[in-house]
């Protein structure tokens, strides 16, 4: 009797490599790349009068790829289905199976929560059907959005602007936005004062900063008034410690990544968008090609809300801070987090799999992103099972006329897990205060300098995409693996702009919200939008009927999808236009940005009595090397970014090096810098000046060639 053959079906190229390499030659690894069978683009695809029947067809432009699966398959005498392990793996590996023709005895079912030799040859050895559970929440979840969006997005079209789109979760998202930019608009500031008196110990050496307390309680300064009463009761007076606190302060690390908190704090502490950080994490989890190792997938499974870590993984973790760092660093038992309620928790944390590769040991394996995102999870892995950090802290209560004002200072004893890593924050964090002298109680002092300073009260911030996100969970709206694309969608859509780093919502999506809220107040309301993630995970846990779910939705969505066509019947809503300081040259007016169907584009408000219009161009600090006029940013017909005189082909001047607000210090002449992210170092473009920089040491990577030798990045003259 000959080998069996064996076909596994996996998703990416990259994770058939990874998983090729462990199986041996009995294994046949092939790809999906993605879903094989989906709803139809053209049309609704959902039968909504006859109990929500979906209709699926092949995806097109994969002919070729199912037939050579249909072939395969029929070769082999075992199919693994090993698509990812969420509800849209399952969902994929269901049409996978439904497509191929594949029996219940020949399909199996087998999923990777890390890719490693002994998880991948584990998985095979324990293979198991298909959870239609799961495949019919993620049923429900495509069919509802499919539902708002293509019934919904066609109202949009007829009363704000045609191309518009509406989804369940995104409209969501981007009401989050608006109604912070709501509360921004509303905020009264509150005034209030700070009071701080040097000191100066009497008859002993030392000084120290003491803040305004209470009078004795805790009381807040309101007005300058108030704070002067206190100035005045002070001036010329004598000082007395009252109270001196010591103790230690304990500082445990942040629990290993989830989805959303890695995002937060690539966001953070790497300046990664969510969408790159899955990205990049993917590439992780699917495998890399490490020298000396081979492909091997570095991290487990990026979509998770779980904070539960293998008892084998934290055993491993145990054993490298021991021999790295020793006995003390450890935490002594494993670390274990307790995961929040309403977590799905099927996965694992993200952390290595392999907590012996080190950051350092991979580098010349890694990409500089795929090195930066393996460095955090690592590090991040690595902390939460050492030592807490340890601190002295010191308070102190200095009182005078019944005024009381505090110093405190914390100075690390023992650092722990941050000799590892720290978590990031948003806002400022923790003061820790200046070194106090060895004060006791009884001790007098004098005031040296009285300080106050008026503040006022600041308006929440506009969210990042980072805290968004972490909104977004907090809230629960969407899912791990919805995060990433529905921030990235809310700004593809232009309903929401990025404006130095944080989002704010554009008019088009005060609008579209503005309508949503006032007709469909269910699809946009956040609890609501809650409370259905939970019903479709009730669908997963098969406490729920996916169809009985989509029946109760839609009667509800279907009748205010008719009182609004009749409300807003005869009703156009307009987009206020962004007015800007370019003037028309025909007739004089301010020009305002449209849009058209290549994009934004600069047009006359006089329309259509003047009908002028021309390109929206980035004007950039700085002036034209060759004839002193304005600098503009402009993309080429292929979208790269590029620099050029305001005169264009009457001066001719055009570079790939970015104008900056500097002037050379020699010559007087704009400064350059080379074009990329990170802070570039500026340089000067003049040949006469005696700082010039050639263009072959501006740091930029050169192709080399057989032909010539060199065919790389030449900046235009």
């Amino acid at each position: 009797m000959g080998e069996s053959h064996n076909l596994v079906i996996v998703e990416s190229p990259s994770k058939a490599k990874t998983i090729g390499r462990y199986l041996g030659p009995n294994y046949t690894v092939k790809a999906s790349m993605g879903h094989l069978r989906d709803l139809p683009k053209s049309k609704m695809g959902v039968d909504l009068e006859h109990d929500f029947t979906p209709q699926y067809i092949p995806v097109r432009g994969k002919e070729s790829l199912i037939k050579e699966l249909k072939a395969e398959a029929k070769k082999a005498d075992t199919v693994y289905l090993a698509t990812d392990p969420d509800r849209e793996g399952e969902a994929i590996s269901w049409h996978l199976k439904e497509l191929l023709g594949l029996t219940d005895e020949k399909a199996h079912r087998v999923t990777f929560n890390e890719i490693t030799q002994r998880v991948v040859r584990e998985s095979i050895q324990h293979p198991r059907d298909i959870d239609y559970d799961l495949v019919d929440a993620q049923q429900a979840r495509r069919i509802l959005d499919r539902i708002v969006g293509y019934q919904l997005s066609p109202l949009l079209w007829k009363k704000i602007r045609r191309g518009l789109s509406a989804g369940r979760v995104q409209s969501v998202a981007t009401r989050l936005v608006v109604d912070r930019e709501k509360e921004i608009r509303a905020f009264q500031p509150q005034e209030y004062w700070t009071l701080d008196v040097s000191l100066n110990r009497v008859g002993k050496p030392g000084s120290f900063l003491a803040h305004y307390y209470g009078s004795p309680k805790k009381q807040d300064l309101e007005n300058e008034e108030q704070t002067q009463a206190v100035i005045d009761d002070i001036t010329g007076k004598e000082f007395t410690v009252t109270n001196v606190k010591k103790g230690e302060k304990k500082r445990s690390s942040a629990p290993p990544f989830t989805t959303s908190t890695l995002q937060q704090e690539a966001s953070r502490k790497l300046g990664f968008t969510p969408k790159k950080t899955m990205m990049v994490a993917q590439q992780l989890y699917e495998g890399v090609e490490v020298e000396g190792v081979g492909t091997t997938g570095l991290i487990t499974y990026m979509r998770t809300d779980s904070l539960r870590l293998s008892d084998e993984a934290m055993a491993a973790a145990a054993d490298f801070i021991k021999n790295r760092y020793g006995k003390d660093y450890y935490y002594g038992k494993f670390h274990v987090f307790k995961t929040k309620s309403g977590a799905q928790d099927a996965h694992e944390a993200i952390r290595p799999t392999h907590v012996e590769l080190e950051p350092e040991k991979v580098r010349g394996s890694l990409t500089a992103d795929q090195l930066k995102l393996y460095k955090l999870i690592w590090s991040r892995f690595l902390a939460t099972q050492m030592a807490n950090a340890l601190y002295d802290t010191v308070s102190i209560d200095t009182e005078c006329n019944r005024h009381v004002f505090r110093s405190s200072h914390q100075s690390m004893r023992f650092a722990g897990f941050i000799a590892v890593y720290e978590e990031g924050r948003d806002d400022d964090g923790e003061a820790v205060g200046s070194p106090l002298p060895d004060l006791a109680v009884g001790d007098r002092a004098a005031a040296s300098q009285i300080t106050k300073d008026q503040h006022f009260t600041q308006p929440p911030a506009r969210y990042t995409e980072a805290t968004l996100v972490k909104a977004m969970e907090e809230k629960g709206v969407g899912r791990p693996s919805t995060y990433a694309a529905t921030v990235s969608t809310i700004q593809d859509r232009e309903y929401v702009v990025k404006e130095e780093k944080r989002l704010a919502p554009t008019a088009l999506g005060e609008i579209v919200t503005g309508l949503m809220m006032d007709h469909f107040n269910d699809i946009i309301d956040v609890e609501f939008t809650a409370n259905m993630e939970s019903r479709l995970d009730a669908v997963e846990e098969g406490k729920q009927h996916w169809k009985a779910l989509l029946a109760e939705f839609y009667g509800d969505f279907h009748r205010e999808l008719e009182e609004a066509e009749k409300a807003l019947e005869g009703v156009h809503l307009k987009v206020p236009e962004e007015q800007t300081d370019e003037i028309c040259e025909l007739c004089g007016r301010n020009m305002v940005i449209k849009m058209g169907r290549f994009g934004k584009f600069l047009a006359c408000p006089g329309f259509p009595e003047c009908r002028n219009a021309k390109p929206l161009v980035e004007r950039m600090p700085g002036r034209c090397p060759k004839c002193g006029s304005g600098m503009l940013k402009r993309k080429s017909a292929k979208g790269y970014v590029y620099y050029a005189c305001e005169r264009g082909a009457e001066c001719g001047f055009m570079t790939w090096d970015v104008p900056t607000a500097d002037d050379c210090p020699e010559c007087g002449q704009t400064m350059f810098k080379k074009s990329g992210k990170g802070r570039m170092k500026p340089f000067c473009v003049n040949e006469k000046c005696s700082k010039f920089l050639p263009e072959d040491q501006r740091g930029y990577y050169k192709k080399k060639t057989a032909a010539s030798g060199d065919d790389g990045y030449k900046p235009a003259a």
